[in-house]
């Protein structure tokens, strides 16, 4: 899913952690290999190829996710939209021509983006119209984590975590000694913002400018405003715990899109979901329940933030030191 997935995993039996292991890292390949817009063959890949002709056949799991997803973007106002797949392609082709799209092609694009173009049959059978596209990036990882934890019960594991580029995480009871797994989460202007302890939760970390395109020399992040067509271009970070990895994806992204009042306000309706919004000029917004359920500690001053894995955009969080299990 271009990222690493690193798992720390505790239980009585070695063996048992072993096979825990080998079985989640075989399930983010099989669900990278159905769901991934860069890999040949994948379902994505044969439905997006085969939108406006005869529905495609995609696996149980595809067609699952691909329903939950369109389901998730009547719920969020618009604000996460698994259709974006147009509008990803026209800024795509903009960072290369170092030109903004026109009004016309950015209406265009737009009129191709929104789930009533998409069939899905009974049969797992997906149909899109002509020009539409789908891009699963801002849901993926978290549905992956999501299925792994059944199969970590199973083998024993009494605690973990769970880590997808260090943005999609899992936290299944606690390490030991300690009230829950402490992480690192990175400020939206670099450096550090604070300390989150999580427990039995899912947690998504979105950033506006995690990764960014300069277009007419102005920078462009990589997530998009499905209403309007245009990415956004504040540099903003939103941290969301929920039940599931999968539901905690699409809220970060809706908050990020939503802003501070609407978004805070949706997350805040979900049962067991708590937010934080954090803009660059320092500014904080949470929901009522963030500091309960995460117990944030905020960093005050400069902390060295660890050199980006792969020399780009910085990773929007960490395990702190000795947190993990041996």
């Amino acid at each position: 899913m271009g990222t690493v997935l690193e798992l720390s995993l505790r239980g009585a039996d070695a063996a048992g952690l072993a096979r825990a292991r080998d079985r989640a890292f075989a399930i983010a390949e099989r669900l990278d290999a159905l769901v991934s817009r860069y890999r040949d063959g994948s379902d994505v890949v044969r439905m997006n190829a085969g939108a406006g002709g005869a529905p495609i056949a995609v696996a149980p799991d595809t067609a699952a996710l691909l329903r939950a997803s369109l389901e998730h973007a009547a719920r969020v106002q618009g604000a996460f939209d698994v259709t974006v797949g147009p509008l990803v392609e026209l800024w795509t082709r903009a960072a290369e021509a170092d030109q903004l799209p026109s009004p016309a092609e950015l209406a265009r694009a737009r009129a191709r983006v929104g789930p009533e173009h998409v069939q899905i049959g009974a049969d797992d059978r997906v149909r899109l119209e002509a020009g539409s596209a789908i891009d699963l990036g801002g849901i993926a990882k978290g549905w992956a984590l999501d299925r792994m934890l059944p199969v970590l019960r199973a083998e024993g594991v009494t605690s973990a975590l769970l880590s997808f580029g260090q943005s999609s995480v899992q936290a299944l009871g606690a390490p030991p000694d300690a009230p829950g797994w402490r992480l690192l989460a990175r400020a939206p202007e670099g450096g550090f913002a604070g300390i989150v302890v999580l427990r039995d939760v899912a947690l998504s970390v979105s950033g506006s400018l995690g990764q960014w395109s300069q277009i007419e020399k102005r920078r462009f992040g990589h997530v998009l405003d499905p209403r309007s067509g245009w990415p956004l271009d504040a540099r903003r970070e939103a941290l969301v715990v929920a039940p599931s990895g999968e539901l905690a994806e699409v809220l970060s992204t809706a908050l990020l899109v939503l802003g501070e009042e609407q978004g805070i306000a949706l997350v805040a309706r979900r049962e067991g979901c708590e937010a934080l919004l954090l803009d660059a000029d320092g500014r904080r917004w949470s929901t009522p329940g963030w500091q309960r359920a995460t117990a944030f500690e905020p960093i005050d001053g400069d902390v060295p933030v660890p050199a980006s894995p792969r020399g780009g955009a910085q990773p929007c969080c960490t395990s702190l030191a000795g947190s993990s299990p041996p």
